[in-house]
């Protein structure tokens, strides 16, 4: 009978030490979605050289690595990119009401005007073929993974010191036609990167008042679907 040969390329999945374990916790708890507080200083190109390996390092469905990261640190860019947000700020304004309206109106959101550095990430849909291993019946898949390439980066750049600010405020074909960015590709959103001195002890919306973080107890579940008791809202 024949036997299987050894995987060679099989590691022992042994757990980290204590204080490796707590660096990855502590990363994952105390990152933050910058807004404003970026520093105006450069990052070395070797630090966001490490950046873009932990982002490309991330898993993907059938390994498709749909993911591109378009770097603009060219200030007109960046400042046709912050106008195309002011833009869609504005509309986004008039979706709220009263003091709610106010409030979002005195956040400030000028990362992409003093970030140093912006990254467009991007899904491009076709890399790999038409037919994807596991992403066959959820096309959403090549999304997903390249939202863990996101995460990824922005645990990296919480280790390096680095801030990250997510903006998603905006319409889409402005940022193709300022970037130059194909239709067929999928925009992930546009980050804001740059070191920052501080940031908040909890997220700012959650400072601010606007949503708390909702108690994990009320959102696993055992089993089956349960209906919740109220309204899945953290005021």
């Amino acid at each position: 009978m024949q036997q299987d040969e050894p995987d060679d390329h099989l590691v022992r999945a042994a757990a980290f030490s204590k204080a490796d374990r707590d660096a990855v916790y502590r990363a994952i708890h105390t990152r933050r979605d910058v807004r404003d507080q970026f520093l105006p200083d450069p990052l070395p190109d070797d630090l966001v050289g490490r950046l873009l390996q932990a982002a490309h390092a991330a898993p993907s469905v059938g390994f498709m690595q749909p993911w591109n990261f378009l770097l603009v640190r060219d200030a007109d860019r960046r400042e046709a990119v912050w106008q195309a947000f002011a833009r869609a700020n504005d509309e986004a304004a008039e979706m709220f009401e009263g003091e709610r309206r106010d409030s979002y109106r005195q956040l400030k959101l000028e990362g992409i005007r003093k970030a140093p550095l912006g990254i467009c990430v991007t899904c491009d849909p076709d890399r790999g073929g038409p037919v994807i291993l596991g992403r066959t019946h959820n096309p959403r898949m090549d999304s997903y993974s390249t939202v863990c390439a996101v995460q990824n980066l922005w645990l990296a750049a919480r280790a390096e010191g680095v801030g990250v600010g997510w903006v998603s405020i905006y319409r889409a074909d402005d940022l193709r036609q300022i970037l130059g960015i194909p239709r067929r590709v999928e925009i992930i959103g546009w980050f804001c990167v740059g070191y920052v001195e501080q940031l908040f002890d909890a997220p700012e919306l959650a400072v601010r008042g606007w949503r708390q973080r909702l108690p994990l107890d009320g959102l696993v579940f055992e089993e089956r679907w349960q209906e919740e008791e109220g309204p899945a809202v953290g005021t």
